[in-house]
């Protein structure tokens, strides 16, 4: 046995209030001195932010499917090990997602369970639901419940008396439905914890609610890992020190913080800078690593900002070596058609137009074999990820090659010289001798 806290909060359903709720936990517990060391499972890159925003610590992504059970046990112990209690925010329904459910991750981490229900239209039924959740799966049974949205004395009780009835899992407390809390949303999901969505006083509010009507001591009690697994762990270390180009700022900012600590592992020192104020690209880089993000908010300024638009296009013409994903991708098109009809042009190293739609354009976890090789592998080296956005590309020329086949029967990964691009975002946990493919590039540019 171990000393390791943690609790994953997972929901009903998406929109169960389990971020409200997450947030809320982390908030009051660090608001009383505890050290709270938060997690997301699944592949969201917002709600992360969100959680380094109460908490002022990373926030570090569980997915058992895209970064593998070894990787993912390993990045949460490590993480979690200086921690008074990890708080890992579930995704989607608690059995939703398979091997990247909450409740195939607690079944692997022996992490407990306390599952969020709103009951704002319902009362007894409350308890139907919770026994169906502790039936399903009962060595993952939920140990505990939140209830969100409870409108008077009379309608917590009424749950509360069905839950103890039929119920094993102890309520911990509940969230008034007049709690004043929300989130702005957008195209991709919740605003980014970087814009600063939530004030501080509203953090405050919520963190001092949940103290009111949450059982903090008992949620501490019932939130002890079962016991440690171990697995034979990948140590690499880089050959050398090279220095590699990270864009970072509000229209390229989903990274996965594991792949920044893989490239610093493999020896890089990552430079960030800004495709937005920057004029010019960082001195003596190697590579460049353009993530994902919101362009399409900030194509005017993108577009505007020529200087950097021909950095980055002389690069690519220069043979320098360049991964980019998404929001980065459609940085390196032709330009971004908006829904208004407005284009604006970007660093055209792809002959293509990217352009934004009404309704998403792609969602889901996505398996890629290299056929060639590349800045991230030679081939036949197999990568997981998630794909997520909300615009397309014209049909790419036969010229380009593609160089990975996808597990949806797509080929993608653009290449133009030593420029690699597509909408995929990779999680280099699966396969983490990608980032010292990455590193021996850029050392070799340099």
């Amino acid at each position: 046995m171990v000393d390791n806290k943690a609790i994953i909060i997972a929901g009903t359903q998406s929109g169960s209030g389990k971020t409200t709720v997450t947030l809320g936990l982390m908030a009051a517990l660090s608001g009383i001195g505890h050290t709270v060391q938060p997690f997301k499972c699944g592949p969201d890159f917002i709600d992360p932010t969100l959680h380094r925003l109460v908490t002022g610590k990373e926030s570090r992504n569980l997915d058992i499917w895209m970064s593998g059970e070894r990787f993912t046990n390993e990045t949460f112990f490590v993480h979690s090990s200086d921690a008074d209690i990890s708080i890992i925010e579930g995704v989607m329904g608690m059995y939703d997602g398979g091997d990247s459910s909450s409740a195939s991750l607690a079944a692997k981490l022996g992490i407990p369970i306390v599952l969020v229900i709103d009951v704002r239209a319902a009362a007894e039924s409350a308890a139907a639901v919770l026994k169906g959740f502790e039936s399903l799966m009962p060595e993952v049974a939920p140990v505990g419940v939140i209830l969100n949205r409870v409108a008077s004395p009379r309608h917590l009780q009424l749950v509360t008396d069905a839950i103890n009835k039929y119920c094993r899992a102890e309520i911990l407390g509940y969230l008034p439905s007049s709690l004043n809390f929300s989130i702005p949303e957008r195209h991709l999901g919740l605003h980014m914890g970087e814009e600063a969505p939530i004030s501080q006083e509203a953090i405050k509010d919520l963190a001092e609610t949940v103290a009111e009507h949450v059982d903090l001591e008992k949620l501490m009690t019932l939130a002890t890992v079962r016991e440690k697994k171990t697995f034979p762990v990948n140590k690499f270390v880089g050959n050398g020190n090279v220095r590699i180009g990270v864009a970072w700022d509000k229209a390229f900012c989903f990274y996965y913080e594991d792949n920044l600590d893989l490239l610093r592992q493999a020896g890089a020192e990552l430079i960030f800078f800004s495709p937005l104020v920057d004029e010019c690209l960082p001195e003596g880089i190697g590579a460049i690593y353009l993530g994902g993000g919101y362009p399409e908010l900030w194509a005017e300024a993108l577009s505007e900002n020529r200087k950097m638009l021909a950095a980055i296009k002389a690069w690519g013409e220069n043979d320098g070596f360049l991964y980019a994903e998404c929001g980065g991708f459609m940085y390196l098109t032709n330009g971004i058609t908006l829904h208004d009809g407005s284009f604006h042009p970007m660093a055209n190293v792809f002959p293509v137009r990217s352009q934004m739609q009404k309704r998403r354009a792609s969602l889901g976890y996505r398996e890629i074999k290299l056929k060639e090789q590349c800045c991230l592998g030679p081939v036949g080296t197999v990568l997981r990820g998630h794909e997520f956005h909300y615009s397309s590309i014209d049909t790419m020329p036969t010229e380009i090659p593609r160089i990975y086949s996808v597990n949806n029967g797509k080929e993608e990964g653009y290449r133009y010289k030593n420029v690699l691009g597509g909408y995929l975002h990779l999680h280099f946990g699966f396969q983490p001798e990608v980032a010292v493919s990455f590193v021996s590039c850029s050392e070799e540019r340099r």
